[in-house]
């Protein structure tokens, strides 16, 4: 236990030192190798356009509408993943019929599904959460698919001689066993939500942090396109944090996860 202790303190204190070193390179190092501001603006110059954006941009309402079509698109994206994980892995033949509408559908690029939804639906919420939806989908169901089809199949047998039902044998057996990669599974989907929404933001709409990445290119305001980089990074970084903690709630027999998820 003290093993550990002193572990993620060494790693916390190593951390927050290669932090202090990025961010002063970033705010001295562009003026020391003479790369114009418009190009690479410094820490301080990023921080006074954050301040501007509260103020005048309404960055925190952008920030509430990308966060919210994240929740929406992983949420979504990931149940319909693990449903159809749970029924091609229990079913070779939903499997066989299936798996080459999916996989056609994820060969199929994200970017060009985003303008046909805003055809479809407007410049509303609905076609960024769908873009977040079709992303966040494979990576789910692929996890939980391999987890159904790994299970021990002297276990699957034991249970059967023992007249174990159809739905016995899944609560019991197949589902907890594909618990670590549902949520190894979650832990990518909650990164790839952002992307998703980036891009339907990017291609049309007025709202959110991917629009104001779009407004600052096309002001070339680079501190502007900063500030939205890092809010959605912390955006990502909140989601793929609460992936961990309820991780750590729910498969709390296993060994202790860090908070970094690796």
């Amino acid at each position: 236990m003290n093993g550990n202790s002193s572990l993620v303190r060494r790693g916390t204190a190593a951390s927050v030192a290669l932090l202090i070193v990025v961010l002063a390179a970033w705010q001295w190092g562009p003026g020391l190798l003479g790369i114009p501001s418009f190009i690479i603006p410094p820490l301080s110059a990023v921080f006074d356009e954050f301040l501007r954006m509260l103020a005048v941009s309404a960055l925190m309402t952008h920030t509430g509408v990308t966060a919210l079509e994240v929740i929406a698109g992983f949420l979504l994206g990931s149940l319909l993943g693990a449903f159809f994980g749970y029924v091609l892995g229990m079913s070779p033949t939903a499997e066989f019929a299936l798996s080459p509408y999916i996989l056609a559908l994820q060969i199929a690029p994200k970017v060009a599904f985003a303008p046909l939804f805003i055809l479809w639906m407007g410049f509303t919420l609905y076609p960024k959460i769908l873009v977040a939806i079709l992303i966040v989908f494979f990576p789910v169901m692929v996890n939980v698919l391999t987890a159904i089809r790994t299970v021990d199949p002297d276990l699957l047998n034991l249970a059967r001689a023992f007249k174990a039902t159809r739905a016995q044998i899944f609560w019991k057996i197949e589902f907890p066993a594909s618990l670590p990669p549902l949520f190894a599974g979650l832990r990518i989907a909650s990164t790839l939500a952002v992307v998703g929404v980036v891009v339907g933001e990017l291609v049309g709409g007025n709202l959110g942090l991917g629009y104001l990445l779009a407004f600052g290119e096309g002001q070339a305001n680079t501190a502007m396109v900063f500030v939205a980089i890092l809010m959605l990074t912390v955006v990502g970084g909140i989601a793929y944090l609460a992936v961990i903690l309820v991780e750590q709630r729910v498969l709390h027999y296993l060994p202790r996860r860090t908070l970094s998820g690796v």
